[in-house]
């Protein structure tokens, strides 16, 4: 652990993979741009990896100030114990205030090991993060600008806030898709810095021998519309309903929990609280009842259709045109018309 630093930075751990930034790490430089100005400091990326220093113009851009560069052949691919001594140690060289990770597989691997390290607190899958005084209600003190913490706890039934008082570095994963994304600034100005990192052969205990990249199928975080289906949609069979709107109208198809859980379709095609956060300008919900773990990652769409048997869905509540009846007679219907309009 280190000491309170209410001047340190806020850094955001800048995840690239062959080369290419993480899309929810260009996310997060924005939202660190929001609480820095808050806290009247300055943004920091940490950037590890072989051969990725040209990547730092892409952070300054999206709203960093400063980008530590630790270039190390060795750290051409990802392993926890080598990448997870270059955040200790640079946290503990820096003294930053907050620490945010996308909370991807890489993210979800890392954060933890940093904060044990650190002897800090870490919040895992929040969906926002905001500054605030907070009062402690056993000693009735005043902190002043916490990070506020923010997810959802107990299987999504309540939306939990979480602070840190002095087990710094302040530190959260963040779902990608939950923070917009912010235009960049090519003309911003940043530094870039080259950090040295000393690290010991007994950290690379594991040798990389084969590497399979298996490429995303699905888009969903790019798509302008999407058609969902829920556990209502029945079967597996009647689940190519929703294909066939979706292709009707030239959408991507998605999926509540309940259906992926009742092998109607995959998980890659899951939206929700525990699979993607979308934000398209159409989304379709058919068959899906609405509950929290679902509007959490699709209730910042443009425009929300929802079609269920049930006129007291939780899914109504967020939608702004909804269709009370049974989606094997509504979607042949939505369709029709759409080629009739062609």
């Amino acid at each position: 652990m280190i000491e309170v630093n209410r001047q340190g930075e806020v850094w955001v751990f800048a995840e690239q993979e062959d080369g290419s930034l993480h899309d929810v790490v260009l996310e997060l430089c924005g939202k660190a741009r929001e609480l820095a100005d808050r806290l009247n400091v300055k943004v920091g990326a940490v950037l590890a990896g072989h051969g990725v220093r040209g990547l730092s113009e892409r952070l300054i851009a999206q709203g960093a100030d400063r980008v530590y560069v630790v270039d190390d052949s060795r750290l051409n691919h990802y392993q926890t114990s080598p990448y997870a001594r270059v955040l200790t140690e640079l946290i503990e060289r820096h003294k930053p205030q907050i620490v945010i990770y996308g909370a991807t597989a890489l993210g979800r691997d890392l954060a933890p090991r940093v904060a044990s390290a650190m002897r800090a607190g870490m919040t895992a899958d929040c969906t926002d993060l905001e500054i605030s005084d907070v009062t402690d209600p056993r000693t009735k003190t005043v902190h002043h600008n916490l990070l506020l913490q923010i997810r959802p706890a107990f299987g999504g039934n309540i939306i939990a806030t979480i602070v840190n008082y002095d087990q710094w570095p302040q530190m959260a994963t963040v779902r990608e898709g939950v923070m917009p994304l912010k235009p960049a600034d090519p003309n911003r100005r940043g530094q870039v810095i080259d950090e040295q990192v000393e690290l010991d052969e007994t950290l690379f205990a594991v040798k990389l021998i084969q590497r399979h990249v298996e490429p995303r199928k699905v888009n969903l975080k790019g798509a302008r519309v999407i058609v969902a289906g829920g556990g209502g949609v029945g079967s597996k069979e009647n689940f190519r309903l929703i294909h066939e709107l979706a292709g009707a109208i030239g959408g991507a198809v998605g999926a509540s929990r309940a259906a992926v859980d009742s092998g109607f379709i995959g998980k890659e095609h899951q939206i929700g609280q525990t699979g993607t956060t979308v934000r398209p300008a159409l989304y379709i919900a058919a068959g899906i009842s609405g509950a929290v773990q679902h509007r959490a990652g699709m209730e910042e769409s443009a425009k929300i259709i929802a079609i269920n048997t049930d006129p007291a869905a939780p899914i109504f509540s967020v939608a702004h045109y909804g269709i009370v009846g049974d989606l094997k007679k509504v979607i042949p219907m939505m369709i029709k018309a759409l080629k009739q309009r062609r």
